[in-house]
């Protein structure tokens, strides 16, 4: 197999690129960027980090940079349960387990496959009876 000066140097140019990011640009989960803006992200590869309560962790996968108007993460509940009053539209899609959102006494329920969209606005409790990952989708992105 004959591998070409031109492919080698590309390559080199895209290894030494990566490296040069700083720490925090890195990503630590498999996302393919086309030069369209087209993203891909292999959410299998995505590992949370814990957020502010015991049981409850994401990860944002999407900066403002590659897409200034909508966001988008993963989460994972494990036994947990927690409050939240979203100041931005949301979508969630079940991956795995089962996500109840609890709203005024009523309980929405989603199991693998399953959308839920939760409008801006909304007080709600984000729980599960076991664990739960899912993939969240805001708008707009800089919801803060």
């Amino acid at each position: 197999m004959n591998v070409s000066e031109e492919l080698i140097r590309e390559v080199v140019k895209r290894v030494l690129a990566e490296s040069a990011k700083p720490e925090a640009e890195k990503e630590d989960f498999v996302k393919e960027k086309d030069p369209s803006g087209i993203l891909k992200i292999q959410t299998s590869t995505v590992k949370c980090e814990p957020f502010e309560q015991e049981g409850v962790s994401l990860k944002d996968v999407v900066t403002l940079e590659e897409a200034p108007r909508m966001g988008c993460g993963i989460m994972e509940l494990d036994h947990t349960s927690f409050e939240w009053t979203l100041t931005y539209d949301e979508y969630d899609m079940v991956i795995d387990g089962v996500l109840e959102i609890e709203i005024d006494g009523r309980v929405v329920t989603g199991n693998p496959g399953d959308i839920i969209y939760i409008p801006k606005n909304s007080h709600i409790h984000f729980q599960t009876p076991s664990k739960a990952r899912y993939a969240y989708f805001v708008y707009p992105a800089d919801w803060q």
